[in-house]
């Protein structure tokens, strides 16, 4: 009886909440056990159990939620000790969803919580479709993508339930964002994609002849070396092997220019464009994440429409707008987006730079018309074949205002743009 008495307790403050209507709380709101049932009830998924994750999977368990499940594929490091709380120096090398799973569920009774290690790739939608809520906390642009496009392909409009809820949040440094977006019916991720802008590109040139910095030589690792030894074989930046042996590559450059500092970490960092994390950005957004959770899961309070900036360089402070949901979205709507392309532009010089293009971010693009494949990665055979067109002027290949579709490896879906010559 003690145990229920604590337990009782431990939700009092939640229940009481959720048993009196408020000012803001939403007109169809219906107080009392079916809103708590609904909450006890609701399956939700997070995303990543980095630093953002552990402070997501920790405010989850403490807001009422009872049945969490948690995907990430990274083994704990040292390096995470200092932000993500859930890890002890005992843990080190093991997988982060389990150690943090079993955190929790010790910490917070009556709460199960779900690990799976692994890529969110390796799930199918019927995966996904079990969940009421899916909650990011990811350190990847590409992974958000990823699970973007997959949740809107799901939508059935004859089915309201294959409407899975998104919330994403994310941090770089002292700056953060949390927002909401429901799959076909608000602003998705690609809609917004040109507000991460994709990181600096280091000239060619300097990565293949005169390294200066530990950067360049995980770069020609990951461009040069890659491509020269191990060209037909796709790269993962996901797959430790292939970051373990960009690493030892770019050791191998490094020590041939007497340059110093390269780590493991940094290789990962590098190629996958991981961004710097603070314990208090982090605890700032993953409340706000969790808060919006709460309020879909029960109707307490509307939730966010759309999306929140955070700033915490000099103070505290944070603007919400409701973000655009573009008619030319690849992903969520039904328009090509146009482009502006150079017509005498080689059609190599093109596809390189779809990949610094805020409103493309594509590192390895194929390309096609309806008629016919332009440049095609994959199989080799079909590479070999469609290589001599990289050399042709994209007049050469397409007309003024044409369409094309661009795949690439990371992602399931195909991206239209329309192209305009200029």
């Amino acid at each position: 009886m003690a145990g229920a008495g604590a337990a009782t307790a431990r939700w009092a403050n939640l229940y009481k909440l959720l048993s009196r209507p408020g000012p803001f709380s939403d007109e169809d709101w219906v107080p009392g056990p079916e809103t708590i049932d609904a909450l006890e009830s609701s399956k939700i998924l997070v995303i990543g159990a980095g630093g953002l994750g552990c402070e997501i999977l920790k405010n989850l368990a403490l807001s009422g939620f009872k049945d969490i499940h948690v995907i990430d594929m990274d083994t704990i490091d040292i390096s995470n000790l200092n932000r993500q709380f859930l890890f002890r120096q005992s843990d080190i090398g093991k997988p982060k969803a389990e150690v943090a799973a079993a955190f929790v569920e010790k910490r917070v009774k009556g709460v199960k919580i779900t690990p799976y290690v692994g890529k969110i790739q390796d799930k199918d939608e019927d995966y996904y479709m079990q969940f009421k809520i899916i909650v990011c906390g990811l350190d990847s642009i590409e992974a958000r993508r990823w699970i973007n496009s997959t949740l809107i392909g799901m939508v059935d409009p004859e089915d309201p339930e294959s409407l899975k809820p998104l919330i994403d949040g994310g941090t770089e440094g002292f700056k953060g964002q949390a927002r909401v977006i429901l799959p076909t019916l608000s602003s998705c991720i690609e809609c917004q994609l040109d507000m991460h802008a994709p990181r600096p590109a280091v000239p060619l040139c300097t990565i293949a002849t005169i390294p200066r910095q530990p950067q360049h030589c995980i770069e020609w690792a990951h461009q040069i070396a890659w491509q020269e030894q191990r060209k037909d074989e796709p790269f993962d930046s996901d797959n430790l092997e292939h970051i373990s042996w960009i690493y030892q590559k770019a050791l191998e450059r490094a020590d041939q220019f007497h340059i110093h500092g390269i780590t493991f970490q940094m290789a990962q960092g590098v190629v996958k464009n991981i961004i710097p994390a603070i314990a208090s950005t982090n605890a700032v957004i993953a409340a706000s994440t969790t808060s919006e959770a709460l309020k879909i899961a029960t109707s307490c309070n509307p939730y966010l429409e759309n999306y929140m900036m955070y700033a915490g360089e000099e103070g505290v402070y944070t603007y919400t707008f409701e973000a655009e949901k573009k008619p030319d979205c690849p992903v969520c709507g039904a328009l090509a987006r146009t482009i502006l392309v150079d017509p005498n532009a080689t059609l190599e010089s093109f596809i390189e730079n779809l990949g610094e293009r805020a409103e493309a971010q594509l590192r390895k693009p194929s390309m096609r018309t309806e008629e016919k494949t332009l440049y095609q990665r994959f199989p080799p055979q079909l590479e070999e074949h469609t290589r001599p067109n990289l050399k042709l002027k994209i007049k050469d290949l397409v007309e003024d205002g044409q369409e094309v579709a661009v795949s690439d490896p990371a992602y399931t879906i195909d991206f239209r743009f329309k192209l305009v010559f200029k």
